[in-house]
């Protein structure tokens, strides 16, 4: 291993440990002030980050994997798990949206504002775009299709951070209480790509699985 690619690996995997960490936060407090306020949009968002925080998980046991010259085969099993966990997440997740944003506005239940949740949504609105580009830079050297992934992801948390932190500003400021509602809705744009993306990985796995199964027979 080239020293370029040796030290873009060790950054890649610091970056993973900062992604960890703050996933673990960032989805215990949304999903913390999201129940205490009654807030589909907030609870979404920390629902999400645990998603996220699987992801992280895996690449970050991928890149030291690889750092420390070791196998890869219980990475590629813990994959396998997370991909099929994350696919039951967010299929769940987006039902929940869904129903309990048009219940939700059909029956007026009206959440509250959250100032920790506005607060945890704009550090990550601040800091994921900026640890998507320095996640950008390792790339470059380590040229790996699952960190690019993992950079998709980084992103697409900021932008439900931004909507997540729209509509829980206008809400607060206005009074408008539907406002979060809409917003949770616009969080299926992200949403439902992401769960069949996963649903389509899960089922690439048991076909590979079933092909490196018959081929032993």
């Amino acid at each position: 291993m080239d020293l370029a690619r040796s030290a873009a690996l060790r950054r890649g995997v610091r970056l993973e440990v900062v992604t960890i960490a703050w996933m673990l936060v960032e989805a215990i407090v949304a999903l913390g002030a999201g129940i205490a306020a009654r807030s589909v949009l907030l609870t979404a968002f920390g629902v999400d980050s645990v998603v996220e925080l699987l992801s992280g998980i895996v690449l970050y046991r991928r890149l030291a994997g690889e750092s420390n010259h070791a196998a890869t085969v219980d990475v590629e099993r813990l994959e396998n798990l997370t991909t099929r966990i994350s696919a039951v997440l967010l299929v769940l997740l987006c039902a929940y949206v869904l129903l309990s944003s048009l219940a939700g506005l059909v029956f007026r239940v009206i959440p509250e504002g959250s100032v920790v949740g506005v607060a945890v949504t704009l550090v990550a609105v601040i800091a994921m775009p900026l640890l998507a580009r320095a996640k950008h830079r390792v790339n470059r050297v380590v040229d790996s299709p699952s960190l690019r992934a993992d950079i998709a992801e980084t992103i697409s948390c900021a932008y439900l951070g931004a909507v997540t932190l729209a509509g829980l500003a206008v809400s607060m400021l206005t009074g408008w209480w539907w406002v979060q509602y809409v917003a949770a809705l616009a969080l299926l744009v992200w949403l439902v790509p992401e769960a069949r993306e996963a649903l389509e990985h899960w089922r690439d796995n048991w076909a590979e699985k079933g092909e490196r199964e018959s081929g032993n027979e």
